[in-house]
């Protein structure tokens, strides 16, 4: 079970996530997110285990922007959380990990996946909002049976502390990792250790 801390935005606090030894750390380079990283300098991430993905996180940003942003801060994986077509996605297929985002709720059409299947890594699984993820807030969890495709999932959403057990206990073939945000946050961006580390330990015992 892969773990992704993100909304990360403060070095100090990027460091003490990062002491946790994520696989993957989030870094949200949208600028109406309250955990947009802003100012955030390429050497807050610089000397990070080359263990860990940095991931950024975009919302229809330009793939010119998004190439500029995957050199400055070494970023490994791209997380692509609006309506990005197949055809943008594969152009960063094979230079990063390719992680396209889908709200989900009970409307939800997994057959709208396929087109993605072979020109991303990872989907993650979200809670279907208006601002694109960070919303705190659960999809139901049953819905996940209608997905049958190949692609590995990451599950985001509402995990937090009450139910992070209940959440790594979702049983799927495909079911690749959780995605840790707004619901282990002491104020947007800011991560609390204490509730993460007892996430951690949860999800490795």
């Amino acid at each position: 079970m892969k773990i992704k801390v993100c909304g990360l935005r403060e070095p100090d606090n990027i460091q003490a996530v990062v002491a946790l030894q994520p696989d993957y750390i989030g870094l949200i380079c949208y600028d109406k997110s309250p955990r947009f990283i802003d100012d955030l300098s390429a050497e807050a991430v610089s000397n990070l285990s080359q263990s860990i993905i940095k991931t950024g996180v975009f919302v229809n940003e330009s793939a010119e922007e998004i190439e500029r942003l995957i050199a400055n801060y070494g970023l490994g994986a791209i997380q692509l959380h609006g309506s990005e077509t197949p055809h943008f996605c594969v152009r960063f297929k094979g230079k990063v990990q390719v992680i396209k985002a889908f709200g989900v709720d009970g409307d939800f059409d997994f057959n709208q996946l396929d087109a993605y299947t072979d020109v991303v890594d990872l989907f993650l699984f979200d809670t279907k909002t208006a601002v694109h993820g960070g919303s705190g807030k659960t999809f139901d969890w049953d819905i996940l049976k209608n997905y049958t495709g190949n692609v590995p999932f990451m599950l985001s959403g509402g995990i937090g502390p009450d139910n992070i057990a209940e959440a790594t206990a979702v049983n799927h073939p495909q079911f690749y990792g959780v995605d840790l945000n707004s619901r282990f946050e002491t104020e947007p961006g800011i991560k609390n250790i204490e509730a993460l580390q007892k996430a951690f330990n949860t999800i490795r015992n």
